[in-house]
């Protein structure tokens, strides 16, 4: 499989991350292992997370997907054949938030407890906190690599405002800088992302790693009117996309899917990956076979022609 770079970080990872914000939510800890098993033997090795993950459940407090990860490294001991990326920054509860210095160098020791390594290869500021000064967190991170306890830093969420104030303040002080940047990004969701975020890390060589490449689901066909809410928890999200423009997309999928035998979600994940710009899409799976049409999209090449029809029915 061909390896990507990231950024100039040095690291090399493969051109689908697999998402964990499922794992200890909809995947439980057996279905979890299954699919990181799957991912990682069929040569993926990048793996994204976060502290909050999954503080929206009942009955959960965050750190449930971190845990996951941990228990499942720990029983297969190859840490050293997997990218590992995890955030900090959302809001945990009780105050706990933010990017600034004493907060993060208290979170990454419980991320590091959580996930049972001594290091995180990625470690992403999960949400821009504007009360904090960018020199304080970019020093902090600084602190952080020095230590050995993170080999590169991420962004997730900045404006791209913000992106370019990071960026700027990394090479005026010889601070770490932001070698990644998580935005959504998919193909019903671009105008976002492609307007000047693009633009800004083609130019500096920022990699990309975009979440909710299928679209929360939508992407992969399987919600294509009311009566296919229910078919799982995200379901109820799914309206906002049934319109004109979401179903065309799902009609030059299904096109796509049938001249390359393959499938929607499949084909939606390959635009991705084709996508200059772009890294590796951050894509998640709750069963073996979900992570099987991941593993088909990291080899599935769509030709100019199909990329264009795509480009087309999903223009906005």
């Amino acid at each position: 499989m061909d390896m990507r770079e990231l950024g100039r970080s040095g690291l090399k990872v493969s051109p689908v991350c697999l998402g964990g914000n499922v794992f200890g939510w909809t995947a439980d800890e057996k279905a979890s292992f299954a699919v990181l098993d799957e991912f990682t033997a069929s040569g993926g090795n990048f793996i994204d997370t976060a502290d909050v993950y999954s503080t929206w459940a009942e009955g959960h407090k965050g750190g449930e997907s971190e845990t996951v990860l941990g228990q499942w490294l720990k029983s297969r001991g190859n840490r050293d054949k997997v990218i590992l990326a995890t955030k900090v920054g959302s809001d945990m509860g009780n105050g706990r938030k933010g990017l600034k210095a004493g907060y993060i160098a208290q979170a990454v020791e419980d991320s590091l407890k959580r996930l049972q390594t001594d290091y995180i290869d990625l470690y992403q500021s999960h949400r821009d906190d504007l009360d904090t000064p960018q020199e304080e967190t970019l020093e902090t991170y600084g602190k952080l690599i020095k230590s050995g306890k993170v080999r590169a830093i991420g962004a997730s969420n900045f404006t791209p405002e913000r992106l370019a104030a990071a960026l700027a303040l990394s090479a005026k002080n010889g601070l770490p800088r932001y070698e990644s940047l998580q935005p959504e990004y998919n193909l019903y969701e671009r105008a976002g992302y492609e307007k000047e975020l693009e633009p800004l890390c083609e130019k500096e060589k920022v990699g990309v790693i975009g979440y909710f490449g299928l679209a929360s689901g939508f992407l992969t066909g399987k919600y294509r009117s009311e009566a296919d809410l229910g078919k799982s928890p995200r379901g109820e999200d799914m309206t906002q996309y049934f319109n004109e423009r979401g179903f065309r997309i799902l009609k030059a999928l299904d096109q796509i899917a049938a001249e390359t035998k393959s499938a929607p979600a499949q084909v939606a994940v390959a635009w991705l990956i084709a996508r200059p710009s772009v890294t590796a899409p951050i894509v998640s799976a709750t069963k073996v076979e979900q992570c099987q049409d991941l593993i088909k999209a990291m080899r599935l090449k769509l030709s100019a022609a199909q990329i264009d029809a795509l480009n087309a029915a999903s223009a906005a």
